[in-house]
């Protein structure tokens, strides 16, 4: 979480000044919302289901696919109109082994930098996806958008050789249509960042960058959200990106059985050669002391702006607070079950309803 949107809305503007625009995107036929239809459909099985106003699946088959015959009743249902895709990435590797299929979000909107160094990061360990939101989402928690439509437009320009989408929603609205009506199946794995600024510690309850891997595990798609510690425009995501590589190796190799996994990840702002290796910590306990500073607009009307400081109050020395104090990679699992099973136990025992 940030505690004002004015690094961000900075960081959006000068992506967006990198020389792409309306007139460098690849040519093809696309409808009113400038959904691409078909893409990539033979590795892509159709997920079924009821929709709701919304949009939102309700009752799906097994495991929510079928057979990619469906598309064309799944795209009908929303409007799609028939387009050219933009050229797919090859899904099988050399030898016939199946690339796996990496989803990529973020909250700081598709033009920031730290999106387009994940997806350097990454892209050649796998077919990589992305829905990205088209402007600056910061800490909008886990929002979703239910009164307004949502609209995703093609933006194959902005990563050179890879799918992308921008979407007019918040982080988790980027994940539920790529799964529902991008990819139509579930990707093997969902990367969410480079954030800009710290999600660790409570950070972590407000973050749109965290909230959008929440919403894949939900989806019992293992997902990493990957935080920077550092606002600037400028920043020096060289040694992330190492890091990013390793860790994202590594779950793919293992292949971990638990599809809800979650990882919490902070990169410290430091030269690579400072960084002293990857710390597995729990989330500190710590929390903003917030400030609503007030002002008059020039119609003499109160409004308050937002400001504060982060408060650490744990001293432990397996935090993530002070792994990144102490220029550690840190690493924290997550998870979207919020029982307080050791309160739940004790309340069993003395509570008499």
């Amino acid at each position: 979480m940030k505690k004002s949107n004015e690094s961000k809305t900075k960081v959006a503007a000068k992506a967006a000044g990198n020389g792409t625009t309306a007139a460098t995107r690849k040519p093809g036929k696309t409808g009113a919302t400038g959904i691409i239809k078909k893409t990539d459909v033979s590795e892509r099985p159709v997920r079924t289901g009821k929709t709701g106003p919304t949009g939102i699946i309700r009752e799906t088959g097994t495991n929510g696919m079928e057979a990619p015959g469906g598309a064309s009743n799944a795209a009908a249902a929303v409007g799609l109109a028939a387009a050219k895709a933009a050229p797919p990435s090859k899904v099988k590797a050399k030898g016939g082994k199946r690339q796996p299929v990496i989803l990529v979000t973020n909250d700081d909107g598709i033009s920031a930098p730290g999106i387009r160094n994940l997806v350097e990061a990454v892209r050649h360990l796998g077919k990589v996806v992305v829905v990205a939101p088209d402007k600056p989402q910061s800490g909008m928690g886990h929002a979703i958008t239910i009164g307004n439509p949502l609209r995703l437009n093609p933006m194959h320009h902005i990563f050179e050789g890879v799918e992308a989408y921008s979407c007019s929603g918040t982080p988790v609205d980027c994940v539920k249509l790529a799964v529902d009506k991008v990819l139509r199946r579930k990707p093997d794995l969902c990367l969410s960042g480079v954030n800009h600024g710290a999600n660790h510690s409570i950070n972590v309850i407000y973050s749109g960058t965290m909230s959008a891997a929440v919403e894949a595990a939900i989806e019992s798609i293992p997902s990493i959200g990957f935080s920077l510690l550092d606002y600037s425009v400028e920043a020096d995501f060289g040694p992330a990106k190492k890091y990013i590589k390793i860790i994202v190796e590594e779950v793919l190799e293992h292949e971990m059985a638990d599809k809800h996994l979650i990882l919490n990840v902070n990169f410290p702002a430091v030269p690579e050669n400072l960084i002293k290796g990857i710390k597995v910590c729990r989330q500190a306990y710590a929390k903003y002391e917030e400030d609503f500073v007030e002002r008059n607009d020039p119609n003499n009307k109160k409004y308050y702006w937002l400001t504060g400081k982060f408060v650490n109050f744990d001293r432990g020395r397996d935090t993530d607070v002070w792994a990144l104090e102490h220029n550690y990679v840190s690493v924290v699992p997550v998870q979207f079950d919020m029982t307080n099973y050791v309160l739940k136990s004790k309340l069993e025992k003395t509570w008499k309803p």
